[in-house]
């Protein structure tokens, strides 16, 4: 793949729900090998905007290209980490039936050959999957349970990620493993990655530039002029503040309910405590 090759573009793009209004004349254009980090509050389109990309909601207004090529469903260019729900006890299927849906695009289990079969095995083997990854998928812990859906993600070798709050509900080795997993494979296959997250902390070492939704406005930029007071508090429009401590940000301001939703951390009656 090209290394600066545009993978996403979108052009005056604007998309409501209903009388609401998610964002407006967003423009922005994503190249290979980009890590870009997607912030803001419930509500303000950040899931939106990854069901634009895989086809499956359609612009109010502008437009929306994937390689050159308008979004659509089905685009085997990109893989795609949805939200972490785990699977029912009872479900039959194992493991590695999860991730050859990432090859094959069948039902569970079926099609696909010898090919299908190494590539579904070196993805289960890279995030590390391959001693619980032949047992009914229901069974297995969340962490465990994510690592499939990201060899699922990773077995049709995509070049565009699309990751929805993959740390939620991980504990902090698991977040850790994930982000630099994702990164890993980012830089061996020049992909993109567009990470929808709360927690910012586990992938801003990793991080290009940070795509900010909040009150129908949106700010793109690198970490180090969107995390900032100036920045955070005009696109609030209320007084927000940037904290660095160590190598870890907090965002606090005059508004919890904001802070509870923006970012890395929030402030609550007094106390500065990690978002989950």
């Amino acid at each position: 793949m090209t290394k600066n090759k545009t993978l996403v573009e979108l052009q005056s793009a604007t998309l409501t729900r209903g009388n609401h209004e998610l964002w407006r004349d967003l423009d922005i254009a994503i190249t290979a090998g980009e890590f870009i980090a997607v912030l803001g509050p419930n509500g303000a389109g950040k899931t939106s905007l990854l069901k634009v990309l895989l086809g499956l909601v359609p612009l109010t207004d502008g437009s929306v290209r994937i390689d050159g090529k308008p979004a659509e469903r089905g685009n085997r260019q990109i893989g795609y980490i949805p939200q972490q729900k785990n699977f029912d006890a009872t479900l039959p299927i194992r493991g590695r039936d999860l991730v050859s849906l990432g090859v094959t695009g069948n039902r569970y289990g079926f099609g696909g050959g010898h090919q299908t079969a190494r590539q579904v095995n070196h993805a289960i083997k890279a995030v590390g999957a391959s001693r619980y990854a032949s047992q009914p998928i229901g069974l297995l812990s969340g962490g465990e349970q994510q690592r499939l859906r990201i060899a699922q993600a990773l077995a049709g070798q995509p070049e565009l990620l699309l990751c929805d709050e993959p740390l939620l509900s991980l504990d902090l080795t698991s977040q850790g493993m994930v982000t630099a997993l994702l990164d890993g494979y980012r830089r061996e296959k020049n992909a993109a990655i567009i990470f929808v997250t709360h927690e910012i902390n586990p992938v801003l070492p990793y991080v290009d530039r940070i795509l900010y939704f909040a009150h129908g406005r949106w700010v793109i930029d690198t970490p180090e002029r969107v995390l900032q007071s100036k920045t955070l508090s005009e696109l609030y429009g209320t007084q927000v503040d940037v904290l660095r401590i160590h190598d870890r940000v907090l965002v606090v301001g005059a508004e919890d309910e904001a802070l509870t939703e923006a970012g890395a951390h929030h402030s609550h009656k007094g106390d500065i405590r990690d978002e989950h």
